[in-house]
C-alpha cells in the first residue's frame, strides 16, 4: 500500500511538473507575447478583409503562397528580408544600451551612398572580387557608423537627446543624397547616362555573388547579416563590452559609479548601431541594385523599429522577425492579384503587430500571460532599455 501511495505521489509530482512546464511553454515567456501579437494582428486584418467583401482565408492563402509557395517565392522572401535584418539589429543594439536610435533610415542612406560611391570608383574594376567586395561592404559599414556615431557624440558632449538628433540627421542625409543624385549642374553623383536619378553602377568585381536569380536577387549578403546577428548575441552575452552595454542600458548613473565609461559606451553603441544599418545598405547596393537611388531604403529604418520590437531586441530572434516582415511584403502582390486585396492591408497588419507588441498588456490580458519579462519599450522608463 505504501509503495502504491509513493508511486502515485511520484506520478502526481511528475504530472504537476509537466503541467507547469507546458503552461509556461504555452504562455511563451517572453517569446509568445510576440507570437500572440502576430496572431491577433492577422485576426484584425481578416476582419478588415471581410468588411471589404473578400474571404480572408482566400486572401491569406494567396499571401502565404506569395511568401513560400515555391522555390522562387521563398528565395524572393529571403532576399526581401535581408536589409530588414540589418536595420532591426541597428535599433535593437542601441535599445540594449538604453538609446532610442530613430536614425536607422538615415544610416541606411549614408551607408548606401558611401558604398555606391566607393564601388563606382574607376580603380575598383582593377581589383579582384576578393578585395573589391570587402571594400564596398566596409565602406558602407563605415558610412553608417559615422552617421550613427554623430548622435552619440552629441549626446555625450552636449546632452542632445538621440531621438531628436537622429530624426534631424535623417532629414539632413535624405535631402543631401537627393541633391547629390539628382543634381545635373553641377554633377555630383548622378549617372549622366541614366534616364532616372541614380549613381553610377558599381564595378562588376564589387558585386556580391548571387545565390538565386529571384526577384529581388538572393545574394550572399544574407549569410553576412545572419552571421552578424549571432556575433552580436555572443558579444552582448559573453564579453565585457556587452556587459557594459547592458549595464548602461539598465542604469547609466550606477554604471558610472561602478567605473564604466558611460560616454564611451554610448558613442560606441550608436556607432555600432549605424554600422549594422550601413552594412545592410551596402549588401543591397552590392548584391541587389548595383547602384544607389534615394528611394531604395524608404521606410526600412522605421520598419526596423517594429522588427526589433517584435524580436524583443534579441539579436537571434531578429532573424525570424525580419524574415516574417520581408516575406509578408514579398507575398502581398499575389494577394492583391488573386484576391483583389490592397497591398496596404499587409502594412495594416504590420502596424497592428507593432501596436500589440508595444501595448503588450492587451495581449497578456487576452491570453492570461503573466509579465515575467521586462519589456525594453516601457513608456515610463526611457532609460531602462536593455
Amino acid at each position: 500500500m505504501n509503495g502504491a501511495r509513493n508511486a502515485n505521489a511520484g506520478i502526481g509530482r511528475v504530472a504537476s511538473q509537466v503541467h507547469r512546464v507546458l503552461t509556461e511553454v504555452w504562455r511563451l515567456q517572453p517569446l509568445y507575447v510576440s507570437l500572440y501579437a502576430i496572431l491577433l494582428s492577422f485576426v484584425v486584418g481578416g476582419v478588415l478583409i471581410s468588411i471589404i467583401g473578400v474571404n480572408p482565408f482566400t486572401a491569406y492563402w494567396a499571401l502565404l503562397r506569395g511568401m513560400v509557395g515555391g522555390g522562387d517565392e521563398i528565395a524572393g522572401s529571403l532576399a526581401r528580408s535581408v536589409p530588414f535584418i540589418g536595420s532591426a539589429l541597428a535599433l535593437a543594439f542601441a535599445f540594449r544600451a538604453g538609446l532610442f536610435n530613430i536614425g536607422a533610415e538615415g544610416q541606411l542612406l549614408a551607408g548606401g551612398v558611401t558604398a555606391a560611391y566607393v564601388g563606382a570608383l574607376s580603380w575598383m574594376s582593377d581589383l579582384p572580387g576578393i578585395v573589391a567586395i570587402p571594400l564596398i561592404l566596409i565602406a558602407g559599414t563605415m558610412g553608417g557608423a559615422i552617421w550613427g556615431g554623430i548622435p552619440g557624440v552629441l549626446r555625450t558632449k552636449t546632452g542632445a537627446h538621440e531621438v531628436i538628433s537622429t530624426i534631424m540627421l535623417n532629414s539632413l542625409v535624405l535631402f543631401g543624397v537627393r541633391w547629390m543624385v539628382n543634381s545635373r549642374d553641377p554633377v555630383v553623383l548622378r549617372d549622366t547616362e541614366s534616364t532616372v536619378p541614380r549613381t553610377d553602377p558599381i564595378s562588376d568585381t564589387a558585386v556580391l555573388p548571387e545565390l538565386v536569380d529571384s526577384q529581388p536577387v538572393l545574394h550572399v549578403g544574407l549569410f553576412a547579416l545572419v552571421g552578424i546577428c549571432f556575433v552580436v548575441a555572443f558579444v552582448l552575452k559573453r564579453t565585457t563590452f556587452g556587459f557594459e552595454v547592458g549595464t548602461v542600458g539598465l542604469n547609466p548613473h550606477a554604471s558610472h559609479y561602478a567605473g564604466i565609461n558611460v560616454n564611451r559606451v554610448i558613442v560606441a553603441s550608436m556607432a555600432a548601431s549605424g554600422a549594422f544599418a550601413g552594412l545592410a545598405a551596402a549588401s543591397e547596393i552590392s548584391g541587389t541594385n548595383g547602384f544607389f537611388q534615394p528611394g531604395t531604403f524608404f521606410l526600412m529604418g522605421f520598419d526596423g523599429i517594429a522588427i526589433a520590437l517584435l524580436a524583443r531586441t534579441n539579436p537571434v530572434a531578429i532573424i525570424a522577425a525580419a524574415l516574417l516582415w520581408g516575406s509578408m511584403l514579398s507575398g502581398a502582390p499575389l494577394m492583391q492579384q488573386e484576391a483583389d486585396v490592397s497591398i496596404d492591408v499587409v502594412r495594416i497588419i504590420q502596424a497592428m503587430v507593432l501596436l500589440f507588441v508595444a501595448a503588450d498588456a492587451i495581449v497578456r490580458y487576452l491570453f492570461r500571460v503573466r509579465e515575467l519579462d521586462q519589456s525594453p519599450f516601457k513608456a515610463t522608463s526611457i532609460e531602462g532599455a536593455v
